[in-house]
């Protein structure tokens, strides 16, 4: 298994050098942007990223070996699936709360909270206290959804409102943002392994790793991120006051236009079949990721991998669905994000179906295993950005973030009602890894992903005729 892991991972990075070289020769590179030469932006972009990427590397650091913490902690799967439960509920019930708060509390403030946050998450994990650990995993909750809107809403705001950069230079950062998020992810899991496995120094290092990395990206904000402010408009981002009589209806309008935002959102969800499909699809894909995430670990665990590794080689497999996506909706081979986005599905279903042959009770197949995650993962590298294409398509901008919001409320319900499934089941039984529940849970998700694969027949009927649906430029457009 050791083998088998270190061969797979170079070959799924040597994929992905061959992929990204072969993009380069065959899509013709763009003219350089009036965004690349611009110094102010290009200064201002190296600014967000500095503190940006510390962050999204503190948050994979803790990727590879949360599981196996816990398990050298001595609790039971039952007991490690109601930690993950409170993870999910703890994003469920802080979704509402992150988005109003950098209106609120300040955007920059905000981030800086994210960083407090998520550097006492890490350090619970140094407890063996069951107790301890919950109050990690849902400082652990709040955490995510800060990353998920503070840094974002921050960047925005100054790109927009305070230098007065165009609308359309924004997704240039985050494509930049996306492409070294895949990096990280594989190179976090690289020194995640080298931590807690070739040193010695056990499940916990890479969660002490990430402490100094956050305050690091804290150090960023605080000081470069407040000098870029002070040299600003003065009136554009300034701190609003967290006392005071004038900080009372700042907080109320902001609390306001969120669920005003909610309201327009879920109007927008009843009124439009097109958008009401594509949120059952996100909705029952991305809950079945949260499943695998809380699995993978405890199905190939007892054969004894890097599990460091393993995490890079899934990590190089999403990097690989990425830049085949992109080589795919090219103008050389003009494949359309929806038959990309129903091939994720498709693909997803797949693995599914071979874990819960691959796990069978007593008939363990890890490397059977293996291979169904990492093409899950290549999966994965499709589905994000065809699936962002098409909310971008169809989803009004004005609405999406209602209207997002209502996607994940069933996305984590659906992923907490199954890790509680899981729960039930390995209690009921008495049973751990060596149990049917982790075959059930897979069967589970298969059926699942059987669900999603309708909803995308149903939204390829609808939208048979949909030109919103598709690139620009496309040879369906002709027929």
């Amino acid at each position: 298994m050791w083998l088998t892991v270190y061969l797979a991972v170079i070959l799924l990075l040597a994929l992905c050098v061959f992929l990204e070289v072969t993009a380069r020769r065959l899509i013709p590179p763009q003219p350089a942007s009036t965004a690349v030469a611009n110094p102010a932006f290009r200064k201002f972009q190296t600014l967000f990223l500095r503190a940006y990427l510390l962050a999204l590397w503190a948050d994979w650091l803790q990727g590879p070996y949360l599981y196996k913490l816990y398990r050298h902690y001595s609790f039971l799967e039952s007991q490690i699936a109601i930690l993950y439960v409170c993870g999910l509920g703890a994003c469920i019930l802080f979704a509402p709360f992150a988005s109003w708060l950098p209106q609120a509390l300040g955007r920059r403030r905000s981030c800086l909270l994210f960083c407090v946050t998520y550097s006492a998450c890490c350090l619970t994990k140094l407890s063996r206290d069951y107790f301890v650990l919950i109050i990690g995993r849902v400082l652990g909750g709040l955490s995510t959804s800060l990353l998920s809107t503070t840094f974002e809403a921050w960047y925005v705001h100054r790109h927009t409102e305070v230098h007065d950069f165009p609308k359309e230079w924004i997704p240039i950062t985050f494509a930049k943002a996306a492409t070294w998020n895949h990096v990280l992810a594989v190179g976090a899991g690289l020194v995640a392994n080298l931590l807690a496995e070739w040193l010695h120094l056990g499940p916990v290092a890479p969660f002490i790793l990430a402490v100094p990395c956050l305050g690091a990206c804290g150090w960023v904000v605080l000081t470069d991120w407040g000098k870029e402010e002070s040299e600003g408009s003065p009136e554009g981002d300034k701190q609003r006051p967290l006392l005071g009589p004038s900080a009372y209806p700042v907080q109320a309008s902001a609390g306001a236009r969120f669920w005003q935002s909610c309201q327009e959102g879920l109007r927008c969800l009843l009124s439009d079949r097109r958008v009401m499909l594509l949120g059952a699809v996100q909705a029952l894909f991305e809950s079945v990721l949260y499943i695998f995430v809380f699995l993978w670990t405890p199905v190939l665990d007892p054969h004894d991998p890097p599990l460091g590794i393993v995490f890079s080689c899934l990590m190089a497999s999403s990097m690989a669905g990425s830049l085949l996506y992109r080589l795919a909706t090219s103008s050389r081979y003009h494949l359309q994000p929806s038959h990309l986005l129903c091939l994720a599905v498709l693909m997803a279903f797949f693995s599914f179906f071979m874990l819960t042959f691959s796990t069978a009770p007593g008939q363990a197949r890890p490397f059977e295993s293996l291979i169904a995650f990492v093409l899950l993962e290549l999966a994965c590298g499709l589905y994000f950005p065809a699936v962002s294409f098409l909310q971008a398509r169809v989803i009004p901008e004005e609405k999406r973030a209602g209207v997002l919001a209502w996607f994940r409320l069933p996305l984590h319900l659906l992923a907490c009602l199954g890790l509680l499934a899981l729960h039930g089941e390995v209690s009921g039984t008495g049973g751990g890894e060596g149990g049917s529940g982790t075959r059930h849970m897979f069967g589970g998700c298969a059926v699942m992903m059987m669900a999603a694969l309708l909803a995308m027949v149903s939204l390829f009927t609808l939208g048979k005729n949909d030109t919103e649906l598709r690139l620009e430029g496309s040879r369906d457009d002709g027929e």
